[in-house]
């Protein structure tokens, strides 16, 4: 990876419920539906907001944050950073757990797509 290059990269664990993504400075992450998805900070520190809330979340290593609503979260690298993010689906994989619930209008639909 090039000193330029700002893409996260992602790494995925035995688990289909949780994935790694690495973060250069200054990347961006986006989960495009936030509800019940925990986010995870291994190493660095992000720095995540939600669409329409006027928070401001910042977390260090081995801090976590859960979000509870249907919204799209972002998740910035303010340094060099690793984070987990769990019980979310990056678009290249399949989700069979969201198939035995509703499907929210807000997950993007699976088309081979990347993570971010």
């Amino acid at each position: 990876m090039s000193t330029t290059d700002r893409s996260p990269s992602t790494f995925f664990s035995s688990s289909s419920s949780r994935f790694h993504v690495s973060l250069p400075s200054r990347a961006v992450f986006a989960v495009p539906d936030g509800a019940g998805v925990g986010i995870e900070c291994r190493s660095g520190a992000v720095w995540i907001t939600l669409d329409r809330d006027p928070r401001d979340i910042v977390l260090g290593p081995g801090e976590r944050f859960e979000s509870t609503e249907h919204r799209r979260v972002l998740v910035s690298a303010l340094e060099s950073s690793c984070i987990s993010v769990s019980d979310a689906q990056p678009a290249a994989l399949p989700n069979p757990a969201s198939r035995a619930r509703a499907r929210s209008p807000w997950r993007l639909q699976l088309h081979g797509l990347s993570p971010a």
